[in-house]
């Protein structure tokens, strides 16, 4: 969704980067370049819309131990994150309006340093997650009601 989103916003950006080029009488090149990628935004998009979610989502993994949360990811470019539970500051589940949809969360895992995710989980299995990774990480819930 948020790739047909952008892509949308692209495509209308583009058409009026092209109105405006024959309105204010651009040079021919500049028009040229635009007709160009505007033919090649059917072929982006086809690629981000349907290609590129299915191979992220076939080589997305993660597990969880009792001492690291391993996060793997990419098939042209791979990551593999080792987190260790130690480092571990806060675990948080969101919801945006379109993975609400759906219903679905994003996990975020944030150490000192930096925040790792790992996206569009179902809701039982996302809260599952979170709170196993709190446990193996202790920490502790802050109550904070006066």
């Amino acid at each position: 969704m948020t790739n047909i989103i952008t892509d949308l916003i692209i495509f209308l950006v583009l058409g009026g980067l092209l109105w405006a080029g024959y309105f204010f009488d651009w040079y021919e090149w500049i028009k040229i370049i635009l007709w160009v990628l505007l033919g090649l935004m059917p072929f982006l998009a086809i690629w981000s819309i349907v290609i590129d979610p299915i191979i992220i989502q076939k080589h997305w993994r993660y597990g969880i131990d009792e001492n690291f949360v391993r996060l793997k990811h990419g098939k042209f470019f791979q990551t593999d994150t080792v987190i260790p539970m130690t480092k571990i500051q806060y675990v948080e589940a969101e919801q945006g309006p379109i993975l609400r949809k759906f219903g679905l969360y994003s996990l975020t895992i944030g150490t000192m340093r930096s925040a790792h995710e790992i996206p569009a989980l179902p809701e039982q299995e996302a809260f599952e997650i979170r709170d196993l990774i709190a446990y193996h990480a202790k920490i502790n819930e802050v109550d904070e009601s006066p």
